[in-house]
């Protein structure tokens, strides 16, 4: 059997005892933190908002490509209107809205 020589006193031994309860306590304290009903939650919000930013930050690239897509469809490189392409859009709409407004008068009637 192999002899372990320890050359170490008993108060450095003492030493090292007191050390490593006090490493041990302090890892104790933060699994304790890190278990708490109210840390678990407050991970799981923060990870909810994350998503929800994360997924809104997306959709707004989205929108901002389809409006600029659209708006590029009724207005030329210089910024000014495609009188081609809106006037038609416009009597189509005034159309629709002039037939919504009849529609509702005569069921009211």
């Amino acid at each position: 059997m192999a002899e372990t020589s320890d050359t170490r006193t008993p108060a450095q031994i003492e030493a090292d005892i007191k050390r490593r309860r006090e490493v041990l306590a302090e890892t104790l304290d933060e699994i304790g933190v890190r278990v708490h009903p109210k840390t678990i939650v407050g991970d799981a919000k923060a990870k909810v908002v994350s998503n929800i930013d994360h997924t809104l930050g997306r959709a707004y690239v989205q929108v901002n490509r389809a409006v600029s897509e659209v708006r590029a469809q009724f207005v030329d490189d210089e910024g000014a209107p495609r009188l081609e392409r809106v006037v038609p859009v416009a009597l189509v709409v005034v159309g629709v809205v002039g037939l919504m407004a009849l529609g509702t008068r005569r069921r009211k009637g």
